[in-house]
């Protein structure tokens, strides 16, 4: 038996072609593009990646992309004024601060200070409130809601299924167990204190791994025929001196002889985070212009 590979390449392409397309009607509608505001603090060499990949998929789907870059050594209150500045811009939609921010900062802080109906990245109490509950009006962390999108293409109804979630952070771990609750799913929450933790994975329907331990899920941690979504991006040293190989948080090659379906890394989760982004950019847009939700996001 072999598992089925999850094409998070394809599944992302479709949707950012999708957004694509409702970001030229929206556009047409209300006279504007919608807009997404980037900041980034200092010059860490990953965010400043992380932050060109978001700007150039922004601005192909036809949506204005504009960015914030601040010195290292900029000040919290100045971080501050820029985002409140930001908050009241009506040609802003959505205003991403990329994360980590230097040591001398409040992330908690700057997040809390984002007006909750701009915060594309779904980090604000407040969405992550209106998650809790099942507000339709939260904006969800990316990188959860394209595992959910990826499991509903997957699976269909999620309705019943067991899941199993290891990791409990407030960016994948928590978000993801309120989405499959809201799939009238049965959800456990599993962690580093999880009293054996590969019998409670071998209970799960739909395994979700987001804890950032390189190939820590083993094949005999899967149950026959589950369908395993790996969130983990670990680097490892290649076979080559110097080189480097990503792996996630799954034992790939093993574990696709026991589940029914898997995402690989990359190419798996990864490429569904910023078409997210652009969903929830979309979105905000909308809501901010009194306009009925997109359809088919």
């Amino acid at each position: 038996m072999s598992a089925r590979r999850i094409d998070g390449k394809a599944a992302a392409a479709a949707l950012r072609a999708r957004v694509a397309g409702l970001a030229q009607s929206f556009a047409a509608a209300t006279g504007r593009p919608a807009g997404l505001a980037t900041v980034l603090v200092g010059e860490d060499p990953a965010s400043q990646v992380y932050i060109r990949s978001k700007r150039a998929a922004t601005a192909e789907a036809g949506m204005r992309s504009d960015h914030h870059p601040l010195d290292a050594g900029t000040s919290e209150t100045e971080l501050l004024a820029l985002i409140e500045r930001l908050n009241a811009d009506p040609a802003v939609d959505g205003i991403l601060v990329q994360l980590p921010l230097p040591a001398h900062m409040d992330a908690a802080r700057v997040i809390a200070t984002i007006d909750p109906d701009k915060d594309v990245d779904g980090f604000h109490v407040v969405n992550a409130g209106r998650l809790a509950v099942g507000d339709p009006a939260a904006l969800v962390p990316c990188t959860p809601l394209g595992c959910l999108h990826l499991l509903k293409a997957e699976l269909g109804d999620l309705s019943g299924l067991h899941a199993v979630v290891i990791g409990r952070s407030n960016i994948v771990g928590k978000p993801m167990a309120m989405l499959l609750l809201g799939e009238s799913c049965t959800v456990t929450i599993a962690h580093s204190r999880t009293r054996d933790l590969p019998a409670i994975c071998r209970e799960a329907d739909i395994l979700v791994a987001a804890v950032g331990r390189p190939e820590m899920v083993k094949a005999d941690w899967i149950k026959p025929g589950a369908t395993v979504i790996d969130v983990g991006i670990n680097r490892l040293p290649g076979a080559e001196p110097g080189k480097s190989r990503l792996v996630g948080d799954v034992a790939f090659a093993e574990a696709a002889e026991v589940a029914g379906a898997i995402t690989p890394v990359p190419g798996g989760v990864g490429p569904m985070t910023i078409a997210m982004l652009l969903r929830n950019t979309l979105v905000a847009a909308h809501r901010r212009a009194g306009l009925p939700a997109p359809e088919g996001l």
